[in-house]
């Protein structure tokens, strides 16, 4: 396993081995051991997740606040996804910064979040299986988040906003600055 970092401090790219033969492909897609001796995080995933999602669908940017807070590892299984994070950490030189990259079941690239990001993906291949790991719990009453399109973020998602797949709860997503003046 490879850890590149990314211009955001504590977020990581994870490219694992990936062995190919005859038979097909193995590789690992986490080494708790390897991961913290690379990186010098520390983490204990306690629950997986994972969602299927058809051409366009735009999941996010979700974040869970408080005791709550969670760090993911994500990756595609199958497909191809934009995978974005924003840092929220009010004293970080990257506050409000975005870092996106694309994930899927080619290049088996993984991407490490920490505590304090909003997260989201955007579907760019006919349907995409996502799968991540939890450092904690999903705790409804937590559950917060940033609106796709905020023009203080300007994300390039790639794909007109008109071929974008919203779920009703994710169109009524805040700005950052309304969350931050609550």
């Amino acid at each position: 396993m490879e850890i590149e970092k990314t211009y955001i401090e504590d977020c990581f790219i994870i490219k694992p081995k990936v062995f190919k033969d005859e038979r097909g492909l193995f590789l690992e897609t986490f080494n708790k051991k390897i991961f913290e001796e690379i990186s010098g995080v520390k983490v204990d995933f306690v629950q997986d997740n994972q969602s299927i999602s058809k051409k366009g669908v735009l999941r996010g940017l979700h974040f869970q606040t408080g005791e709550y807070a969670q760090a993911k590892l994500v990756r595609v299984i199958q497909g191809e996804v934009l995978d974005v994070v924003v840092d929220l950490r009010p004293g970080s030189k990257t506050y409000k910064k975005y870092f996106s990259i694309v994930l899927n079941d080619q290049n088996n690239l993984q991407l490490f979040i920490p505590k304090g990001f909003a997260h989201g993906f955007l579907t760019l291949s006919e349907s995409a299986v996502f799968a991540y790991k939890c450092d904690n719990y999903y705790c409804q009453s937590a559950e917060s988040g940033i609106i796709y399109n905020d023009p203080d973020i300007e994300i390039d998602w790639k794909l007109s906003h008109y071929d974008i797949v919203l779920s009703q709860k994710d169109r009524k997503l805040l700005f950052l600055k309304d969350i931050e003046n609550v």
